[in-house]
């Protein structure tokens, strides 16, 4: 890390964490739309859930990243797993 680089462990300023978690949920809510996947229905409740405790999609998205590397491998959605790659190592 150099000084040009912001330090996710002080700032996430400069880094676009809300939104990048913001285009990874419309990513899935894309991918779950009309799909028979046994994701789905997990997905669905996760989001509830989340929505329910009041916690960000940043969260969310840290609480999940295991299963939405696998709906997104499932899906052979390269896009959303190289956004789920950078809010992993950049924002989590």
């Amino acid at each position: 890390m150099n000084d040009q680089t912001p330090d996710r462990y002080v700032t996430f300023m400069g880094i676009a964490c809300d939104t990048n978690a913001d285009r990874l949920c419309e990513m899935l809510a894309a991918r779950m739309a009309g799909n028979d996947s046994r994701w789905v229905a997990y997905f669905e409740k996760k989001l509830a859930e989340n929505a329910q405790m009041g916690h960000d999609r940043l969260r969310f998205i840290g609480a999940q990243v295991n299963a939405l590397m696998s709906f997104f491998e499932e899906e052979d959605d390269e896009a959303a797993l190289a956004l789920l790659w950078h809010i992993e190592h950049h924002c989590l």
